[in-house]
């Protein structure tokens, strides 16, 4: 492992990353552990709707943190849960979850292992 920082002056915000209607800040951590965790700023593009339904990630932890704004998402045996700015969110491996919308002015800190992972969609039919 390598020792990393990231300054929000030196690293842009990009439209590339799960979802269309975010753009992703990279922090850098992802390089620093050969891939065992990545850590990113997400933010929403204005004006673009939420797409993609229910879906699970295949990984060993995901945590959320909300900086700004509100978000959203219907958890799998949870229900709707609202972040705010200051809510943290460990949302268990495999956990089925949607989003079901967001502020304009959304920030969130998520935290990932490992860095690259999978997607799934939720064949359930729910």
């Amino acid at each position: 492992m390598k020792f990393s920082v990231s300054h929000a002056a030196n690293s842009e915000f990009e439209k590339q990353g799960l979802r269309a209607f975010f753009e992703y800040r990279d922090l850098g951590i992802r390089e620093a552990t050969d891939g065992k965790i990545a850590a990113h700023v997400i933010r929403a593009s204005p004006g673009e709707a939420v797409s993609g339904g229910r879906h699970r990630h295949e990984l060993e932890f995901q945590m959320i943190y909300c900086l700004k704004g509100w978000i959203r998402f219907d958890y799998e045996g949870v229900g709707e849960v609202l972040l705010v700015p200051g809510t943290c969110v460990h949302q268990p491996p495999g956990i089925r979850h949607t989003e079901l919308g967001h502020s304009d002015d959304l920030e969130l800190l998520e935290i990932v292992m490992p860095a690259d992972f999978a997607t799934v969609p939720d064949s359930s039919g729910i």
